[in-house]
């Protein structure tokens, strides 16, 4: 197989800018943290990664369709049009299609994919960015962020996931308690 990786990498921040750019960088440190001690197949997860949130990006997203679902169009295309053999296509599709679904019936590296999204909207960083979503509306980013934190950690299933996202849940409550104190209740 010959993707160039360069070329993924520069089309993954032109596309998302260093957003995208340093949310693939994260999830790439949170699997080689969560996914100590498994056999996974490195190369699917890494295209997995660079690649899950193409679709939601203005160059590719679609009114009413899923980023996941469109990710996974794009993706099959770019693959395809490389030269990338069907098999990794296909894994890297799974991986980019259930990056935000739970449960363990889907391979390891759909697993750690899932994982690491998850556990990048929790903690600090994924508090921080929801309020920077809202700057003029701290209501509902607050909103948005109590949200998350109740319902993203149903979605981790490695050991090792739940124990990196009880510390960073324990950061996001302190962020919010120490919010809330400072606003008095007005936001």
């Amino acid at each position: 197989m010959s993707i160039d990786r360069d070329e993924i990498a520069r089309l993954t921040e032109e596309y998302g800018g260093a957003w995208g750019m340093n949310h693939t960088l994260r999830l790439l440190k949170l699997i080689t943290i969560i996914g100590a001690g498994q056999l996974y197949d490195e190369e699917v997860v890494w295209l997995a990664a660079h690649l899950h949130d193409w679709g939601g990006y203005p160059q590719w997203a679609r009114k009413r369709v899923d980023h996941a679902i469109r990710s996974g169009q794009v993706a099959e295309a770019f693959l395809a049009e490389r030269g990338c053999p069907e098999p990794t296509i296909q894994h890297v599709l799974e991986c980019i299609e259930l990056h935000h679904t739970g449960g363990p019936d889907r391979s390891i590296e759909a697993i750690l994919l899932c994982d690491a999204d998850t556990l990048d909207s929790l903690g600090v960083v994924g508090a921080l960015r929801d309020f920077s979503r809202h700057p003029q509306d701290l209501r509902t980013a607050y909103e948005v962020v109590r949200r998350r934190r109740e319902r993203l950690p149903g979605l981790l299933t490695l050991e090792a996931s739940k124990a990196l996202a009880a510390e960073r849940i324990r950061q996001m409550d302190a962020l919010l308690a120490r919010f809330e104190q400072e606003c008095f209740g007005c936001f």
